[in-house]
Formats: structure tokens, C-alpha cells, sequence
């Protein structure tokens, strides 16, 4: 019986295992990549390279992403509430869904898609090809000089980004409805003024910036470890882009939980 019952529990164990050790090696390499960030030499041009490659040039999807979930918010708030004669409930509904939870969780997933699968793909060819240890050789610390500055980047930009996203997204419920539902202007952006509040925004912004340190450490920590030659840069990258997504939909569970439980 004992002889059976082992090899049975010997497999979820060695998972159990597993999955304890990445978690514990992923918040030691969080722990390095912040005193990194917070101890000198400092560098400020791959800081302002890297605000430039997650903020800017992710600006275009972001802002779409937005007005295009807005819009169809709207819409479904619409004929959802149509049904109870509570058509005069989409303006309301509209801002604080895209403020609260699908600007910050909707562009983060966006961003992690496109920053956390490029951050791994690059230090995983760094890593294969012997550049990382070339660093440390350089006396060249490389949690200060390419990590520290992504994870920086990444929680400064995203803030911004989602800001950005949400008045996007409003306006994309705000078209769709004074356009094609027959909402009237004034009375639209008055009742979306009145029922916005400044938690509703605070909020949002403390999720985008947990939400950029955490796909910008997902992409640095697969790329950092990434073994194996050209397959092995193959498997960060999509370990990083998943990992990333999972720890976001996570973090906004647990986020959303403390603000509005």
C-alpha cells in the first residue's frame, strides 16, 4: 500500500515544491530589483529610454483598447438595462466600470502582452548569449543597470497610461451614446461628473502602478533566468507574458477587495 501510495502523492508534492521555490525566488529577485532601484549608480538614460518604450509606444494600443471597451460598455449597459427600464443608468455604470476596473486591468493586460513579452525576449538573449555575466565582469551591477530602470519605468508609465485610458474610455461610452443611443449631451457628461469620485480615480491609479511593477519585474525576472538557447528565450517570453497577466487579474482581485470590500 505504502509502496503505491508515494509515487502517488510524490508528483503534486514535487509541484508543491516547485511552486513554493519559484515564489520564493521571484520575491528575492523583487527584494534585489528594488534595492537596485534605491541604491546608486544611478541610470537615468535607460530610465528615460525605457519610460519611452512602455509608455509612449504603448499609447496607440492602450488609447484604442479604451475607447473601443467604452463604447461597447455602453452599448451592453444599454440593452442590459433597457430590460428594467434603467436606461438612464449608462453613463453612471459606464465611468465607474472603466475607471475602477477595465481601464487599469484592461491596459495592463495590454501592456504586459507587449512590454512583459519584449523585456523577457531581450535580457533572455542577453542571458543565452553571455552578455549578462559580460556586466558583472564589467564590475557592472546588473539589477541597477538593466532591471532597476524597467521596474521604475514600468510603475511610473503605467499610472499615466491608464489615466489616459480612462478618459478615453469614457469618451468612447460617450460617443457610442449621444451618437447611436439617443443620450443627450449635457446630461450625459453631468451624470457622469456627478457620479465619478476622487476614491474611484485614486484607486485606479494605485492598481496601474502595482500593475507596471509587477509586468515589468514578470518580463525582467523570465528573461533574467532564461536558459536553453533560442528555445529557452522562446519559453520566458511566454512565461512572462502569462505569469504577468495571472499576477494582474490577482493583484486586482486583492486591490479591489481592500478599496471597496
Amino acid at each position: 500500500m505504502t509502496d503505491r501510495l508515494i509515487p502517488f502523492l510524490a508528483r503534486p508534492g514535487a509541484a508543491a515544491i516547485g511552486l513554493f521555490a519559484a515564489i520564493g525566488r521571484s520575491a528575492i529577485f523583487a527584494g534585489r530589483a528594488v534595492w537596485g532601484a534605491l541604491t546608486p549608480p544611478y541610470y537615468p538614460l535607460r530610465f528615460l529610454e525605457q519610460l519611452l518604450v512602455i509608455g509612449y509606444f504603448s499609447l496607440p494600443v492602450v488609447g484604442l483598447t479604451a475607447l473601443f471597451t467604452g463604447a461597447a460598455l455602453a452599448q451592453q449597459i444599454f440593452v442590459g438595462g433597457s430590460r428594467f427600464n434603467a436606461e438612464s443608468t449608462v453613463p453612471a455604470v459606464t465611468v465607474i466600470a472603466v475607471v475602477r476596473e477595465l481601464a487599469p486591468v484592461l491596459g495592463g493586460l495590454m501592456v504586459a502582452g507587449r512590454v512583459s513579452s519584449a523585456m523577457a525576449a531581450e535580457l533572455g538573449t542577453m542571458r543565452v548569449t553571455e552578455q549578462i555575466d559580460a556586466l558583472s565582469t564589467l564590475r557592472t551591477d546588473p539589477f541597477q543597470f538593466l532591471i532597476a530602470p524597467r521596474v521604475i519605468a514600468g510603475t511610473v508609465v503605467m499610472p499615466i497610461l491608464v489615466l489616459v485610458a480612462n478618459a478615453i474610455g469614457v469618451m468612447g461610452g460617450y460617443l457610442i451614446s449621444v451618437y447611436r443611443l439617443g443620450f443627450n449631451s449635457a446630461s450625459y457628461l453631468e451624470t457622469t461628473r456627478a457620479f465619478l469620485e476622487v476614491d474611484d480615480i485614486i484607486s485606479s491609479m494605485v492598481k496601474a502602478a502595482v500593475f507596471g511593477f509587477l509586468l515589468s519585474l514578470m518580463g525582467c525576472y523570465h528573461g533574467y533566468y532564461a536558459g536553453g538557447g533560442a528555445a529557452g528565450v522562446g519559453r520566458a517570453t511566454t512565461n512572462a507574458v502569462v505569469s504577468a497577466f495571472l499576477m494582474i487579474l490577482l493583484a486586482n482581485l486583492i486591490i479591489t477587495v481592500i478599496v471597496f470590500g
